[in-house]
Parts: structure tokens; sequence; C-alpha cells
């Protein structure tokens, strides 16, 4: 599995296939719309996930061919991925303000990730953490404003326990939204520097021996 950030919460995650097929599967999150200020490439993938309906999460404009897409809570199996949707709300007013947001999780190559798109409530709830399970990889937005902060952030790392902490949503350069920095999350967590890496490649062997890590990705521009 290897993954890659568009920015925002937008990551490119590509399997390698099984013995069986050598084919890869490509998985696309939360494609942006450009006007928020950095460049989203249009890309292919086989499966598309949106977490809520913002024009920084949702840009189907960008996609080539003709990809599964799923927007919203349920249970899918496409291409030998296996992909839960939860219903949540993009803020701690029950929607009130900003709607509803759908966390995903998805099972490849044996390893599990959860994306929480625009999460914004304190925490996750018991019954969210159930659907949710254990979880190798994590995507967490931590630059508050429109979700959780790097407080919250925190907090729900805490809750979920991952191997690996990738965050998301927060201040780069050349965005037009007014989002805290990565620093923040990382002062929060207790890590005084964390560099950031260019494509994270992970097999399951190597998340067997993991305690929850830390590792920001660079934004890449390919295709």
């Amino acid at each position: 599995m290897n993954i890659v950030w568009y920015g925002q919460s937008c990551f490119k995650i590509t399997l390698q296939g099984n013995k069986k097929s050598k084919r890869k599967v490509t998985i696309l999150t939360d494609p942006f719309e450009e006007e928020i200020g950095i460049k989203m490439p249009k890309t292919e993938a086989d499966i598309v996930l949106i977490s809520h309906n913002h024009h920084d999460h949702s840009n189907k404009g960008c996609l080539k061919g003709d990809p599964f897409i799923i927007e919203g809570p349920g249970e899918y199996e496409v291409k030998d991925v296996f992909v839960r949707g939860v219903f949540s709300f993009h803020d701690e007013s029950e929607g009130s303000e900003r709607g509803v947001n759908t966390i995903y999780t998805m099972l490849a190559e044996g390893i599990n990730v959860c994306h929480l798109g625009d999460f914004g409530e304190k925490e996750l709830s018991s019954e969210q953490l159930g659907e949710i399970g254990s979880v190798d990889v994590l995507f967490v937005p931590v630059g508050g404003v429109y979700t959780i902060d790097a407080k919250g952030a925190a907090r729900v790392v805490s809750q979920i326990e991952p191997r690996i902490v990738v965050p998301m949503h927060y201040s780069v350069p050349g965005l037009k939204l007014q989002l805290g920095g990565l620093a923040d999350f990382l002062k929060v967590m207790g890590e005084k520097q964390t560099e950031e890496v260019e494509k994270l490649s992970l097999q399951k062997k190597d998340l067997l021996k993991e305690d929850t890590k830390i590792t920001p990705l660079s934004l890449s521009s390919k295709k």
C-alpha cells in the first residue's frame, strides 16, 4: 500500500494487488476544488470516498474514468476493498452549523485505514468507536475552524489508538482557508519535530511492531 497526499483531506491510496491479481487498485478520498488555493491534479481512481458535499471535499470534476463513488454511511465491497461509512456530525451542535460527515474505514491488504473526513464532534461516541474498530492508519484533521483542532485531534487519537497517525486538513502554503498549522498538533502530541515524507509505503508485517507514530506527508503534485 502506497499513500500520497494532495492537500486538505485528499489522499491517493494505491494497492499493489494480491497473488492472484497483479492489478493495482487506487482509492481517492475527498478531492477538492482548486479555488481553495492549491492544485488538485486530474487523476484516475477505482474507488472515490467523499465525506461530505463541501467544495473542498467533493470535486468529482477532477476524476478521470468511471470510478465507484461512495458518498455516505453503509458497507461496501469493491475490488476486494471493504469500506464502511460511519455517520458523524461536522460540528459539536449535531450538524446545525455545518451538517453531517461520513467517517470511512477501509480494509485492504490486511491493513485497516480510517479517514475521519471533517469530523467535528468533541469526541467519538462508543457506537462510532465500535463501528470503526481497530485502526492501523488514521487520517485525522488537525487544523480546527471547520473541524476538530489540535487538541481535539489528540483526543480522538487517544480514543482510537492507531499505529500510524497521518495529519490532514491544516494550513499549507497557498491554501486560502485559514486553518491551524501542523506544528500545533505536533506540540500537543509531544512531538518536537517530525519529518514529512513524500510517500507512505506500508505492508501489514511492518505495522505489527509499531506503537502510535505520527507521519506527516508532504504535498504531492503527481497524478
